[in-house]
């Protein structure tokens, strides 16, 4: 009687597991292949060779680059290199990518940038957020920009118990911002079991100097996240669960949803087209090919255009799409009169002229 009810417990463990995995390949969409839809005026940025995970354009069209971000297990073009943030003014006949000098005392050796941001204060200073996991921890640092000296002066590091596992930032003040932890755990086993159990405790935490409180929660793991152009809205990428949060922000900054818009890829940053308030969105179509990379077989790019986004039926449209062969991973699209700027988790980044 005892061999057999540990046979059943085994076997249930074992069906358990299994559900377990397929559920994970479709959350991966990892039978997934794209058709590519190219542009025509397109180059590749020299300079970026490992990774430009996340972009931020100025209304002056200064271009801030995070570079050469590094996570466990994920693959690195340059793993002993640390990250830097990038700059591109793309007023210029021929923009170039250059890396911005950043003040003395921050520690650059371990500087490991992930998603970022901007804020504009009212005296015309300009404010950049950046996600840091220096020795795979979590801090989210701020950084005055300085534009005649091309360069960023250090202001602050943040740390938080409510920041485990951060993935992105949109700031709403020169101390105050949005960020999504993209798991619940920090450390890296417990960061798969929970990603391979699709526990969906992931969320949303405001911060600001004197109060730090999560806004929302129940996400699968929440990624990219921006502000709509009338700072009524928040939008959330759900990577794994293919999704797009439309959050309502409030007086107190509390968020409530308003609606979701589920799409057939892996959505991961998001960015706002300052012309028509459109959503553009670096895509992964297969995150298996993300996450077990195979030269031979590399992860495929994808860009997504989201027209009204708070009607019933917005309209989505594919920008780009591309299986590898020039594009690696795309992570972000960015536009600014009529210049796009694609980066990539840990490849290189395409600048196309539409």
């Amino acid at each position: 009687m005892g061999r057999l009810l540990a046979l059943s417990l085994l076997g249930i463990a074992l069906a358990l597991l299994g559900e377990r995995l397929l559920t994970l390949r479709n959350r991966l969409k990892a039978s997934r292949e794209v058709e590519s839809v190219d542009l025509p005026n397109c180059h590749l940025i020299k300079g970026i060779e490992a990774g430009a995970e996340d972009i931020d354009i100025l209304p002056n069209g200064l271009a801030f680059f995070s570079v050469g971000l590094k996570c466990p297990g994920l693959h690195s073009f340059a793993p002993d290199k640390p990250g830097g943030i990038l700059m591109m003014d793309l007023n210029e006949e021929n923009p170039r990518a250059l890396e911005l000098r950043i003040s003395r005392g921050f520690n650059l050796a371990s500087f490991n940038p992930h998603g970022i941001s901007t804020f504009i204060d009212s005296d015309d200073t300009v404010y950049l957020f950046v996600v840091n996991h220096p020795e795979f921890k979590n801090t989210v640092e701020i950084f005055k920009f300085e534009e005649e000296e091309n360069s960023l002066l250090h202001l602050k590091t943040i740390k938080h118990e409510l920041l485990p596992s951060v993935n992105d930032v949109i700031a709403v003040g020169p101390e105050h911002f949005y960020a999504t932890n993209d798991h619940y755990f920090s450390d890296p086993f417990l960061k798969y079991l929970e990603t391979y159990l699709n526990l969906r405790w992931t969320n949303v935490v405001y911060y600001s100097p004197s109060e730090v409180k999560v806004v929302a929660e129940g996400f699968d793991s929440a990624n990219g996240i921006n502000i709509s152009p009338d700072k009524k809205y928040i939008y959330v990428a759900d990577i794994l669960a293919h999704e797009i949060h439309v959050l309502e922000k409030h007086p107190n900054m509390n968020l409530t949803q308003l609606k979701v818009l589920k799409l057939d890829t892996l959505v991961d940053n998001l960015s706002i087209d300052p012309s028509s308030g459109d959503v553009l969105v670096g895509c992964h179509p297969n995150g298996q090919k993300l996450f077990v990379y195979d030269p031979k077989n590399p992860p495929s790019s994808e860009v997504l255009r989201i027209q009204d986004i708070l009607s019933e039926k917005p309209t989505v449209t594919t920008v780009y799409a591309n299986n590898g062969s020039v594009l690696q991973g795309s992570s972000v699209a960015s536009v600014y009169d009529k210049k796009l700027l694609i980066g990539t988790l840990y490849h290189r980044a395409l600048y196309c002229e539409l």
